[in-house]
């Protein structure tokens, strides 16, 4: 197995207890380059663990929606209300709870805004969401890097001609004809959200991407799996995705 391993770990949801033994399966040391897709936090128990963890292990990691949300519920230190409704709806419960001071939680806000919203790292360009197909990079704003779903996996050809986008935020059983704990593929995509918070799959995701090697942990089951990455992807075809069908997924576990 190659050393100095490129490796990527899907949306945690704060289920720190799995990504320390997805990290131990994997046999993480100082010489491989760890990259987190953002969703560290909200809906599972244990965010501030992990968000501390990625902190001192200075890991590299893209904003994710949740830290947004987050992000949108504190402008300038302070309290909107709106926003922070729509955050605790979200899953950001379970955030606060994890934090045993608020004072450390908003200790992680500046870390949370100098996150950025994708990296290029030559031959991968990592974001959580996805871009826009019919838009420069320099329009695309937060809100497609964070946000976008349908219109990404619905491309008929890639954005890059020379880089794979690696992705969290969009279940990849939510698309069609991929089962819990299957990662998706599309054109020029590849999505490592498996759904470690949802009841339906548990799986997180890891890929050494170097060894072209995929490692999971269930968080509900405590079971753990390794496999190739070419037998663990699932294509899906742009005509096949739905909104409806993603919706029906969710809400219908």
């Amino acid at each position: 197995m190659t050393n100095g391993r490129r490796i990527f770990v899907g949306d945690v949801h704060g289920h720190y207890d799995g990504l320390m033994q997805l990290l131990e399966s994997m046999a993480v040391d100082a010489s491989d380059q760890v990259y987190f897709v953002g969703d560290l936090i909200d809906r599972g128990p244990k965010s501030a663990q992990v968000v501390q963890f990625i902190r001192e292990n200075a890991y590299a990691c893209v904003l994710g929606n949740h830290e947004q949300l987050l992000l949108d519920a504190f402008p300038d230190n302070k309290v909107s209300e709106l926003a922070l409704r729509a955050w605790l709806q979200s899953g950001g419960h379970t955030t606060v709870a994890s934090f045993d001071d608020p004072e450390h939680l908003l200790d992680s806000l500046s870390w949370f805004r100098s996150l950025p919203t994708h990296l290029d790292l030559g031959d991968i360009w990592l974001v959580h969401a996805g871009l826009h197909p019919k838009l420069p990079i320099h329009a695309q704003t937060t809100q497609e890097f964070c946000w976008i779903r349908e219109e990404f996996h619905c491309s008929k050809k890639p954005y890059f001609s020379d880089k794979l986008i690696i992705t969290g935020h969009t279940i990849t059983f939510t698309l069609p004809g991929v089962l819990p704990g299957e990662l998706a593929s599309g054109q020029g995509w590849l999505d490592i959200d498996t759904g470690a918070y949802h009841p339906k799959s548990g799986w997180l995701t890891g890929v050494d991407y170097t060894n072209q090697q995929v490692y999971q942990v269930n968080v509900f089951q405590s079971q753990q799996r390794s496999l190739p990455l070419e037998t663990a992807v699932v294509q899906v075809e742009p005509s096949q995705v739905s909104p409806s069908t993603r919706r029906r997924q969710l809400l219908f576990p």
